[in-house]
């Protein structure tokens, strides 16, 4: 069986020193569930990165992005079964107004409280790249079957976990 990756974009929209982010509770067999992500969501055939983050983050939450900055790639790898390119992204100007999401709760956090959330323990690591204002990145991270973060590496380079 030939297994075939997924390619999504996932967004960090900023405003007041804080990101919009998406408690995930609405979903069933989501990998994601009770986690606190950022938006975004699957390429669909022919959609260059920024038409997916464009239809995506108005699909998941009514605003219509008018200025992102593409931050890294990341290869995130969760057991045999998952392997997804994530483009992330961040966004700082946007138009309307937040709607209802079917996949979760939609909440302004504080970025100095990102960390207190339920959220991957690799996504510390890009929030980390993040605040640092690092250019374009590339991550990796490999995750076993019970949630834990086994490999970090950071353009090429093994980091510590």
């Amino acid at each position: 069986m030939e297994r075939i990756p997924q390619i999504t974009t996932l967004c960090y929209i900023e405003k007041d020193n804080k990101y919009l982010m998406l408690h995930r509770v609405k979903k069933e067999n989501d990998i994601n569930k009770d986690k606190y992500i950022g938006v975004g969501g699957h390429f669909e055939y022919g959609e260059s990165p920024d038409e997916c983050l464009c239809r995506e983050v108005k699909e998941e939450t009514g605003l219509k992005l008018t200025s992102y900055h593409a931050r890294g790639i990341i290869t995130f790898v969760y057991g045999d079964d998952v392997v997804e390119y994530m483009h992330l992204f961040t966004a700082d100007g946007f138009d309307g107004d937040i709607c209802t999401c079917d996949e979760g709760e939609l909440v302004w956090i504080d970025k100095d409280k990102v960390y207190d959330l339920d959220i991957w323990e690799g996504d510390k690591v890009f929030f980390r790249l993040l605040e640092k204002d690092r250019d374009f990145f590339s991550l990796k991270l490999v995750y076993n079957v019970d949630d834990e973060l086994t490999d970090v590496i950071l353009d090429g380079k093994e980091q510590a976990v």
